[in-house]
């Protein structure tokens, strides 16, 4: 009967060793690998904007991809950053755009150095859409006008959310007046404010001369007749000529590609100095907790990677005009830091 007992406890024993390994053996094969329900948090808290809708088109398909579980949530920069902070595992993710530096640049609170702070994801997306508009019956015919109106004296109102990718294009356009029109960049005057709908008012009730936009949002306003309030019309698109040229020959709207391209260098010329001309992308990118396993990095780089070369994913995104624009993430990192590197020199030169 001892006998017996032994043989049983050691018998369990051998199970519960066995049962311990496997259980070890499970966990360190998971190890380097999203699991579960992750959760992507983006730097906006619009569910019906450009950083939700470019999101929602990557995170789907990674999420069909690596078959997990993944949720895109809207709850603004603040909180995804501290979100992010909290969770090592790579249970969170966040995705945002260039407002990630650019706010840290421009000073506003709650932006850290997304270098020193996160891991640089990879890129995956340029909305082209950026611009700046007029009313349709402004005297100012182009942003040349524009320019050379505020070096003759003359005040022109801007209404642009400060801190950002808003904001950045004025930025340049103040420095391109200082370069070519010495002493004469206070006449171009911000009028800060908030949401797209706030600048649109702005130039409904003649506040101000000149607003930031988008494509996405101000093209309908551009086909009313001149004589609506509510009438616009582009002057400066600030994507590079080769993005838009990667946009659908319908362009958005009533807007086909080629009118768009009237817009963007070099048919509209803010000067960086020395024969450069300014121009922006906003791009969309991932940010990692600095401390996540580097293996679930290269997951993704590599999951994207079949993604991006599959094809598809290309097709939505210009459906919705974005630009496709996939970077692993080391690439991405150093092409990032160096962008910021090219613009925290244009916002040191007009403080």
């Amino acid at each position: 009967m001892p006998v017996f007992k032994k043989t049983i406890v050691g018998l369990g024993s051998a199970v519960l060793m066995t049962s311990l390994s496997y259980g070890i053996g499970a966990a360190q094969a998971q190890e380097g690998q999203l699991r579960g329900n992750v959760r992507v948090v983006i730097g906006s808290t619009s569910t019906g904007g450009d950083t939700y809708q470019n999101s929602s088109i990557v995170v789907d398909q990674l999420a069909e991809k690596l078959d997990i579980n993944m949720k895109v949530d809207a709850v603004g920069a603040s909180s995804a950053f501290r979100t992010l902070d909290r969770d090592a595992r790579g249970n969170t993710l966040m995705i945002f755009h260039d407002q990630s530096y650019l706010g840290h640049l421009y000073g506003v609170e709650g932006y850290a150095d997304i270098f020193e702070k996160y891991t640089i994801g990879p890129t995956v997306a340029i909305n082209p859409g950026n611009a700046y508009l007029v009313p349709k019956d402004s005297p100012y015919e182009t942003l040349d006008d524009i320019i050379a109106a505020v070096g003759e004296g003359e005040t022109v109102r801007v209404a642009i959310q400060p801190g950002g990718v808003s904001e950045i294009g004025f930025s340049a356009l103040k420095n391109a007046i200082a370069i070519e029109h010495p002493g004469q960049e206070d006449n171009l005057v911000a009028v800060n404010t908030g949401s797209q709908s706030d600048k649109n008012q702005l130039l409904f009730d003649d506040q101000v001369d000149l607003i930031n936009g988008s494509v996405q949002a101000n093209e309908q306003y551009t086909r009313l007749p001149e004589d609506d309030q509510k009438a616009m019309r582009f002057v400066w698109l600030t994507a590079r000529q080769e993005t838009i040229q990667q946009a659908p020959e319908e362009g958005l709207g009533q807007t086909t590609r080629e009118q768009l391209l009237e817009f963007v260098e070099p048919n509209v010329h803010v000067t960086m100095g020395d024969d450069e001309t300014f121009t922006f992308d906003k791009e969309f990118f991932f940010l990692y907790n600095k401390e996540m396993d580097p293996g679930i990095v290269e997951q993704i780089d590599e999951a994207l990677a079949e993604i991006f070369e599959e094809g598809e994913i290309q097709e939505i995104q210009k459906s919705a005009f974005f630009i496709p624009n996939f970077r692993p993430s080391g690439e991405a990192s150093e092409y990032l830091e160096e962008k910021r590197s090219r613009y925290e020199e244009i916002i040191e030169n007009i403080q």
